[in-house]
């Protein structure tokens, strides 16, 4: 959301218990101005301000992204699609070298090898585990989140990095999802498409229409090159492709049409009041969604998506406890039964045995209940050091 999040979307997030993130694209100015408006609107907490700033390292100067981070102070930055890893090495030792305080750096990768490499060379404090499922830019070969997470957790710990926080990205739309990633070992969650329903967004109205009119992420989204041809060359690194809802321009594509008469049909759409943005396959603008796209159905402010996920992943995860315990007593009921059949005498035993099992299945719900505090709680010392309340788990992407 390099372009989509801002200091409206931040500062919204921030306020509902998130962690919200500025993207900055590239651009210093328009990033300084977003950095502004939440300084005015957030207080610091211990010298810093609480929030992450995104920084594309393949199309920013490190040095210009360098004294915004000394003149912010943020919480968090950070880092993704540099060219080579030694760009990542690079970025991380001369942040780390900045003056107290210092922020903690996030970097965002798609595939095993890349963690595992990116973990021993640069050491960051959490990796965002970017799957194939999600919106905008990602790595062109990836898994999906289900396998991609758990396999990165144990790579990681294979080789002495288990210290590194994990944060589950792509496809990652409402509570199911994330609590989905919660157990497949997340720390956090990152939602971009999410946010794009958000008035916050900073995304034209087709754009948004687009998202909340699209539904079978699979079909209505695409990855592809493409989307980054549309202005000109492709500048980003070639491990890199991007997913967009399918519009008329993937359609010229995939039926072969040629790129420059593509490109010029792009560039006649986006003069237009529309800016090249439609609905229901029309248009030519890129409008970058994940395959979640089906489950972002209505408009709904930044801060009151943080909150309903939140909620929500609480009641997944307590339906799924009190299903196990259901599943755990019925089969201790039933195991008594046949005893009590077959051995009268042993009737005080059983009974006892199924008062045990009962208790456990009340101790499993209310350990649920309280689990995601204690998991928030473990997570926060791992994370930035902000106020009480400022970190939910849920952070708005900002690519």
């Amino acid at each position: 959301m390099g372009h989509q999040a801002g200091s409206a979307m931040a500062i919204a997030v921030n306020k509902a218990g998130g962690l919200g993130q500025v993207g900055s694209a590239g651009d210093m100015n328009v990033l300084r101005e977003h950095l502004d408006a939440v300084q005015d609107a957030l207080p610091r907490h211990n010298g810093v301000l609480p929030v992450g700033v995104g920084f594309l390292p393949f199309i920013t100067k490190l040095e210009d992204a360098l004294l915004v981070i000394e003149a912010y102070q943020p919480a968090v930055v950070w880092l993704f699609a540099a060219k080579e890893t030694p760009d990542y090495v690079t970025w991380t030792s001369q942040i780390r070298a900045l003056k107290a305080p210092v922020p903690q750096i996030w970097v965002q990768v798609g595939s095993v090898a890349a963690a595992v490499e990116i973990g021993k060379s640069c050491r960051p404090d959490v990796m965002s585990i970017q799957g194939s499922d999600a919106g905008g830019h990602g790595y062109e070969k990836s898994a999906g989140i289900i396998s991609l997470l758990p396999e990165v957790s144990d790579a990681l710990s294979a080789a002495g990095l288990d210290s590194i926080t994990l944060v589950a990205a792509g496809g990652i739309t409402e509570a199911r999802s994330a609590a989905a990633a919660f157990t497949l070992g997340a720390q956090g969650v990152v939602m971009g498409t999410r946010f794009l329903s958000s008035p916050e967004a900073l995304v034209h109205p087709l754009y948004r229409s687009a998202v909340l009119a699209a539904s079978d992420g699979g079909t209505q989204t695409a990855k592809a090159k493409l989307f980054d041809e549309l202005r000109g060359p492709n500048a980003w690194p070639n491990i890199y492709d991007g997913r967009c809802i399918v519009s008329e321009s993937f359609m010229d594509h995939s039926a072969g049409v040629d790129i420059d008469e593509i490109r010029r049909r792009h560039a006649e759409a986006v003069k237009m009041e529309s800016q090249g943005f439609g609905v229901d396959g029309k248009g030519r603008a890129a409008m970058w969604a994940g395959t979640g796209v089906g489950l972002v159905r209505k408009e709904m402010g930044a801060g009151e998506i943080v909150e309903k996920v939140r909620r929500g992943v609480q009641q997944v995860l307590d339906s799924i406890s009190m299903l196990l315990g259901r599943d755990m007593v019925d089969k201790a009921n039933t195991r008594a039964i046949r005893r009590w059949t077959l051995c009268p005498q042993r009737l005080n035993a059983v009974t006892y045995i199924v008062i045990i099992k009962s208790i456990i299945y009340l101790y499993m719900n209310l350990r649920r209940s309280i689990s995601l505090t204690f998991h928030i709680a473990a997570v926060r010392s791992r994370l930035p050091d902000l106020p009480v309340g400022m970190y939910s788990g849920v952070f708005n992407a900002i690519d």
